[in-house]
């Protein structure tokens, strides 16, 4: 026990000395659960995924459909508005910004916001230049395996700060919705679940932007 203690320490010490640990944030050798509500149930036959508001034509692809779309992989640390960070997780699935180039999709110049939608109604909001980012990643497997059933599977949105990528912005994971059922791409910004409830609308991880509405 004392030797996990003091290698979480070092493997802390590490990454803040490298600068990769924001404000207020602890290192977690785990990965916690948690979500609004129980996991759902998933049936492959019936499940979608659709693309929908101010694009130029509604998209929706059945899960097989889903599976055959370019996909990509990317490394990221994930911070949670609850304190914990993990650090070099591997998350694989779709990236918006491939769909958008290869002309998957195509938006209206008065798409600026972009509305998650999830199971049970919920519902978390980003703007349409974070979901282009490539921290941002629609994603069916973490390290190398499907998604667990309480970490999102089939699909969830995922948000995490890509070392030596200043550039990018880093809201916290709150921001990528589990069992993920749609974008909706609008002209206007909508708050989600956890910002209508008080948490903050851009949630920098940098500027420990947790609570407080930030209109």
């Amino acid at each position: 026990m004392f030797k996990n203690i003091f290698n979480r320490r070092e493997q802390e010490d590490n990454v803040r000395l490298e600068g990769r640990l924001p404000p207020g944030q602890s290192l977690t050798q785990k990965f916690p659960v948690l979500h609004y509500g129980p996991v759902p149930r998933f049936d492959p036959a019936t499940w979608d995924f659709r693309i929908w508001g101010e694009v130029e034509n509604d998209v929706r692809w059945t899960w097989d459909e889903f599976n055959q779309l370019p996909r990509t992989k990317v490394m990221m640390d994930l911070h949670c508005v609850t304190r914990w960070s993990k650090f070099d997780t591997e998350w694989e699935g779709v990236s918006i910004k491939t769909l958008l180039d290869e002309g998957f999709i195509k938006l209206k110049p008065t798409a600026q916001y972009v509305v998650e939608h999830a199971e049970y109604g919920y519902t978390t909001n980003l703007p349409i230049e974070v979901v282009l980012q490539p921290n941002f990643l629609l994603a069916t497997h973490f390290d190398g395996e499907p998604l667990a059933p309480d970490h999102g599977y089939p699909l969830r949105g995922v948000i995490g700060a890509i070392p030596d990528r200043k550039d990018l912005k880093d809201p916290y994971l709150w921001k990528g919705a589990k069992w993920i059922r749609s974008l909706q791409f609008s002209a206007n910004d909508r708050p989600g679940f956890w910002e209508q409830a008080g948490y903050h609308n851009e949630a920098n991880i940098w500027k420990e932007q947790r609570f407080g509405r930030g209109w």
